[in-house]
């Protein structure tokens, strides 16, 4: 059965999970576990690193994703990601996308379990911070009972501390990456025998989870659930994380708090030189099933780019939900 700390993440999603996305989410939920970006370890070492790494610390508690399958880069990435502040440092073994597969590293490293037990060693002995790895239940035509084992079983004995596992296999040969993320079939009992076996380790179901009635269900069986696109598009289902999942007692956000918290933070950021449409391009989940949501989302895409948009055109937005 799953440990006492249960663990509720939000999914590294590439061109989503920026530092404006993570703080809209951060005003609904104290408790989410945020993760970046999937970086790879060559730009984090070699690339502008406050624009990849840099975030408000108000962010915490976020974990860092990192890609490659150099085990001496990973860990030169590790000790700046430490460096940085992140809580915790991911290893990628599990995303399928073409570049990706390129450049070695993600879902294909399902392959390879013997360098990312390897990897996962060097980023360990790298800093004092947690490493994790989020891989899928396989790939290809890989027996999903023995790969998922191998593997777990190696970097456990690496030093990792927690897995998250993508119920899926990918399928690196035929599905595209898109396709990758809803054709191969969920296998949630795959991950309930991986943690039944493992007892106490932490074990962090993803996968196809809409609705925080679905994460409680899973976390009968697992230590915790992670939440992609569903938290990026209903966003405020996440208000209720912290009541709903952990059992605290704070109030819910309002909807008006919302648009005070975010209409300062944009002011902000426009001083600094941000796009407003990089900010409200995250927003369109707030309105989700809501009336006016489909004036909101207009207003967000199409009049935040007419000549002298700004912070009126976000409270003209909000103000079609009232």
């Amino acid at each position: 059965m799953p440990n006492n700390e249960k663990i509720f993440a939000i999914a590294p999603m590439l061109d989503w999970t920026d530092r404006h996305f993570r703080f809209l989410v951060r005003l609904l939920t104290r408790e989410a576990l945020l993760f970046t970006e999937m970086i790879t370890s060559p730009a984090i070492i070699h690339g502008d690193r406050e624009r990849l790494l840099g975030f408000d610390e108000v962010e915490h508690k976020i974990a860092v994703q990192i890609a490659g399958s150099n085990p001496s880069e990973l860990a030169q990435a590790t000790k700046i990601c430490a460096d940085y502040g992140y809580d915790e440092i991911d290893l990628n073994v599990g995303c399928p996308s073409d570049r990706v597969q390129s450049g070695s590293f993600g879902a294909c490293l399902m392959a390879k379990p013997d360098l990312v037990a390897e990897s996962v060693s060097a980023m360990v002995n790298a800093s004092d911070k947690p490493v994790s790895v989020k891989c899928r239940i396989g790939i290809d035509e890989q027996d999903i009972e023995q790969a998922l084992d191998i593997l777990c079983d190696k970097i456990i004995e690496a030093g990792v501390s927690k897995i998250y596992v993508h119920a899926r296999k990918a399928w690196l040969q035929g599905l595209s990456p898109k396709e990758n993320r809803t054709i191969p079939e969920l296998n949630y009992d795959r991950v309930y025998r991986l943690k039944q076996r493992l007892k106490g380790f932490p074990i962090i179901i993803n996968g196809g989870i809409e609705t925080l009635e679905q994460s409680k269900e899973h976390l009968s069986y697992v230590d915790g659930v992670m939440l992609g696109r569903a938290a990026y598009h209903n966003t405020m289902i996440l208000s209720e994380v912290d009541q709903q999942i952990f059992g605290k007692t704070t109030p819910i956000i309002s909807q008006n708090e919302i648009e005070k918290q975010m209409l300062n933070y944009i002011e902000n950021e426009l001083v600094k030189g941000t796009k407003l449409n990089q900010i409200t391009r995250h927003m369109l989940g707030l309105a989700m099933g809501q009336r006016g949501a489909k004036s909101f989302r207009r207003i967000l895409t199409l009049d935040i780019s007419k000549e002298g948009a700004g912070t009126n055109t976000v409270e003209k937005a909000f103000s079609a939900l009232y």
